[in-house]
């Protein structure tokens, strides 16, 4: 139930088949019931009928006795055939009663043993009772009085097998309970067709949402059904608005950079004159304040980029490019590096992002490792992932989570203000990323960059 409760197809299609289930069910049994109903009326006019046909007959000679004229019913003359007749002489002024005081010869050696009842002349009553052989029998019986002789009542009965009035009854429940079944089956089609072509433009939103968020679009689409487009147009202004934020961002993040790295420039220029402990101070001190402006910076950049949809950049290229630049920055090494990356390998998420990663792994590598850096990427899961590694002396398993704090570094003699894996691993979380450090099969550090999933959310940091 708590599936249904949580489930708008499965609420609409629970709904929808109880509601055809108790139809269904109320008009087959009120379908029954009238025919049921026409069908007693019928048994009865039919009895009627008789009755009039036995009051027709009925002959006093001059000796008083009763005569009954044959009826037309081939059946009255047939032993025990489920129709009968009998006529009763009630009390009246100097006559007395007598029980079959003629029968049909139906009956045989048998009687009608209908139960006491005080009809008044022209009334019609309607009974059940045990016929010959045990059956039940409708019986209908009425008071009946000749003109030539009114001081003598007579009672007619006429009684036939019920089960000729079952007999239809059930002939019908088959083809009527068949009938509403298939349309039982046809209405739950419907219902199902109508519950997925009414749902389906809500499926279709949520493809645009996926796709919108792993930017294949930067908009929804405006072709929706009347119901759902104001919805749409709301979540295109929202998508507007935070594009306009992440822009804004970007320039105020800018212009903040700017505005303090200058002066952090100018104190370090001046500092290189001076060959002395307090130049020495200032110069790191300005180095660790530009790399802690730096990674704030990207940070802000980044969590106004994950604001509005993520794009999607190739990584091999973007590799390639940052390698060319650490030949140049660490040209000195002459250091090989290894590119082992697919054309179709793609990040999801801004260039910049993955660029500032990519970078500082690859930087960080580079100044570690003795003659070799490698950049391989691989699966797992069915997520990518990228290895960045390097033929260096490696990070002990111990010292792994405190080269990810800030400031802190494996080796304090190493120049650097010990923020490049830190600025890494909080941009990954940023990105849905995740950094790992591992031994690498070339006896030194393994940078192991897993991308964003497929199909997830970029986290907004």
């Amino acid at each position: 139930m708590r599936r249904i409760a949580t489930s708008l197809r499965l609420r609409l299609l629970f709904g929808t088949l109880l509601w055809i289930v108790v139809s269904i069910a109320a008009t087959g049994w009120l379908l029954q019931q009238m025919f049921s109903d026409h069908l007693a009326r019928q048994f009865d006019h039919e009895l009627n009928i008789h009755l009039n046909q036995l009051a027709a007959s009925i002959e006093f000679d001059v000796a008083g006795n009763l005569s009954v004229q044959p009826l037309s019913d081939p059946r009255l003359q047939q032993p025990y055939s489920g129709l009968y007749w009998q006529i009763d002489a009630l009390p009246g002024p100097g006559t007395r009663a007598q029980n079959a005081l003629r029968r049909s010869r139906s009956l045989w050696d048998s009687r009608l043993q209908a139960q006491a009842d005080q009809l008044g002349d022209g009334e019609l009553h309607t009974h059940q009772i045990t016929g010959p052989n045990g059956e039940t029998l409708r019986l209908n019986e009425r008071i009946f009085r000749l003109e030539e002789r009114p001081q003598q009542p007579l009672r007619l009965l006429v009684a036939a097998n019920e089960q000729w009035l079952q007999q239809p009854l059930q002939a019908l429940r088959a083809p009527l309970f068949g009938s509403l079944g298939v349309l039982a089956c046809g209405l739950l089609l419907a219902a199902f067709f109508q519950v997925w072509a009414g749902l389906r433009p809500l499926s279709r939103l949520r493809r645009e949402l996926s796709t919108l968020r792993e930017g294949g679009r930067s908009t929804l689409g405006r072709d929706h059904p009347a119901e759902i487009q104001p919805l749409v147009d709301e979540l295109n202004t929202v998508l507007q608005n935070n594009s306009e934020f992440a822009e804004r961002a970007r320039l105020q993040a800018g212009n903040l950079a700017h505005a303090v790295k200058t002066p952090l420039a100018v104190m370090a220029n001046a500092a290189q004159a001076e060959d002395t402990s307090l130049g020495h101070l200032i110069r790191e001190q300005v180095a660790i304040a530009s790399a802690e402006i730096d990674r704030h910076l990207n940070r802000a950049r980044s969590a106004a980029r994950a604001r509005h949809a993520p794009g999607r950049c190739a990584v091999k290229p973007l590799a390639e490019g940052l390698v060319r630049v650490m030949q140049k920055v660490h040209g000195e090494r002459a250091l090989d590096f290894n590119i082992q990356l697919s054309d179709s390998l793609e990040f999801r998420g801004q260039a910049e992002d993955l660029q500032e990663m990519l970078g500082n792994l690859i930087d960080n590598a580079s100044k570690w490792a003795r003659q070799r850096v490698s950049i391989r990427a691989g699966q797992e899961l069915g997520r990518d992932y990228l290895d960045i590694d390097d033929d260096g002396p490696g990070i002990p398993e111990t010292q792994r989570p405190l080269v990810l704090q800030r400031g802190r570094r494996a080796d304090e003699q190493t120049p650097g203000s010990g923020l490049g894996l830190a600025i890494v691993d909080d941009l990954a979380n940023q990105c849905g990323c995740r950094l790992e450090l591992l031994s690498s099969p070339e006896q030194g550090c393994r940078a192991r960059l897993w991308l964003a999933p497929r199909s997830s959310a970029q986290p907004a940091g």
